[in-house]
Formats: structure tokens, sequence, C-alpha cells
């Protein structure tokens, strides 16, 4: 085993990155039908008033997502592990073989509805660099013994750095704290709802019953999970993992080590971005990690076979 698609979250989009998709029939068939799904041109969905919207980013990062892996696939590229950071679990569904891509977008649409929903404004996330899990749990806990508002640990992505959600008044206030305890760096995201904690537990039972009847297969090649960052084997497992993952922590660390601890030894980042390029560089310095945004895809493809060729 060697290769590994990686599908970043809410986030990463930039401006245009829809529009940047590789030149390729594979990129265009998928924004068809993506397009043809929703009822609507989903290359309106990277500008960048469109880009305010959760619906909009999520439906655009799982097109992307799709759209590179099919390209690849036209090229014999297929993976052997398939892992996506929050709403990036989607895409990685569709790169395993475990969900259809047409279901994978009214999914996503689904759950961008339900969580904007809820939380149309006043919460989102913080990224706070320098400071371990149980450092953050301490603080949080610390936070809301002294009445203030909760914060809640959402993503783990490395051993010092963790992602919180809660409302915008306690994320600005736990940064100032993050910094005072040591933390190196603190800063919002941007993302405009509380991803991956008990806020978003009522929508995440709304989307399992939307989700009971969405056709899922066993994987072809390996899902990694978000909820525990475990190769996960069966259709129904896969679609807990999707269904439920806005409510619990995102074990994003957990992942990338299962995934090398297996044998993945090229690491190659679904567009939009290089948010999880960046990490996997610094935690696993032996293995070769590409983002797919930063490459023109034939130098990208050949870049990869070369790699995959002399075991990463």
């Amino acid at each position: 085993m060697t290769l590994a698609l990686l599908f970043p979250g809410q986030g990463a989009q930039t401006e245009g990155f829809l529009h940047q998709l590789p030149a390729h029939p594979a990129s265009d068939a998928t924004l068809a039908e993506a397009s043809d799904v929703l009822g609507f041109d989903v290359l309106t969905l990277d500008s960048h008033a469109a880009l305010q919207s959760t619906v909009a980013v999520q439906i655009g990062i799982t097109v992307a997502g799709v759209a590179v892996t099919r390209a690849l696939a036209a090229q014999q590229l297929t993976p052997d592990f398939s892992a996506g950071l929050s709403v990036g679990a989607y895409p990685a569904a569709v790169s395993c073989g475990a969900l259809e891509f047409a279901d994978a977008v009214r999914l996503v649409r689904k759950r961008a509805e339900l969580m904007e929903a809820a939380y149309p404004s006043g919460y989102g996330l913080a990224a706070i660099a320098g400071l371990t899990e149980h450092q953050v749990e301490t603080l949080a806990a610390q936070i809301a013994r002294d009445g203030r508002p909760r914060v809640f640990v959402g993503n783990v992505n490395a051993p010092r750095q963790i992602v919180v959600a809660g409302a915008n008044d306690a994320l600005d206030a736990f940064i100032d704290i993050a910094l005072a305890a040591g933390a190196r760096k603190a800063t919002r995201l941007a993302v405009s709802v509380p991803s991956h904690c008990e806020l978003l537990g009522p929508a995440a039972d709304e989307l399992a019953d939307y989700a009971r009847n969405v056709p899922f297969r066993a994987p072809q090649s390996l899902y990694i999970g978000n909820r525990g960052g475990r190769p996960l084997h069966t259709a129904d497992a896969i679609r807990d993992d999707l269904v439920t993952n806005m409510r619990h922590t995102v074990r994003w660390f957990d992942a990338l080590t299962v995934m090398v601890e297996l044998g993945a030894r090229v690491l190659l980042e679904a567009p939009p971005g290089q948010v999880l390029t960046d990490i996997a560089r610094e935690q696993f310095p032996d293995a070769v990690t590409l983002p797919a945004s930063t490459l023109a895809f034939d130098r990208l493809v050949a870049t990869v076979r070369r790699r995959i060729e002399a075991g990463g």
C-alpha cells in the first residue's frame, strides 16, 4: 500500500477554487454531474459572496475532491487509503467506493443546511497551536466552571494543533486565555458554524434520519474514519462516521498516523489548499506529501507515479 488521498474540510476554501480544477474530462464531467443533481451551476459556488455560505463551501469542497479523484483514476492512479477532515470525509467515501457521488452531494447539501440553520450566525472555530488537547480541555473546563461560555475541542489535527468550537465571544476570549497559557498561535478560522461538538447533536440526529435510506457499500480500498481515526470496513460504519462527525471531535492526527503505519508513503491532498499537507509534512517528514492544487495536473500525475515507483 502506498498512495493516500487526503480531503480537506471547511476553512480550506479560496475564491475561485472550483475554476482552478484540472482541465480534464473527468473534472468537467464531475462538475456537470453535480450541477445536474443540484439544479444549478456549481461553478457559481466559489465566488467571494458565495463562500460566505456554509452550504456553498461544503458542496464545493466535496465536488473539488471528487473531480480530482476521478481525474487521477483516469490516469490509473487510485488510492490505497482515503481520508477526509470533516466534510472532506464525504469525497473520501466516494473515493473508496463506499458512496455514489450524487448521493454524497445530496448528503452534504443536507448536512450544511442543517448546520447553517442551527447556527446561522455568531458561532465558529478557532485554531490553537502550541497546546496539547489535555491543556486545551483543562482551560475549557476552567472557563466553564467560572460560568463563562463553553468552548469545545473540535479537531485534534496534530499533538499541539487543536481546533475549538463555540460562540464568537467565547472563542475570542479563549484565544486570549490560550495565548496567556503558552499557545504559540491562536486564530479564528473561516468557518461560521461550531463544527464537531455537541452543539450540533440535534442536527446530526436529523442527518442520520435523512441518510438512513441512502445506499452505502463496503469500501473497495481503506477508508479512515473521522471519529476514531481508524479504518472502517463496512457500509454501516462509514455511514455512521459521515452523519455523526459534525457532533464528534475529528481525530485527524490519529487518522494520519494509522495511514502511515499501514504503509502510506505518498500523501496527496485534494483541492483546495494545503492545510493537510502542512500538518503531514511536520508530523511525518519521511512521507512524501503533495498538495494537488499547487501543481499542473500533468506534472502532478508524473510526480505521484515517480514517487510511488520509488517507494515514496
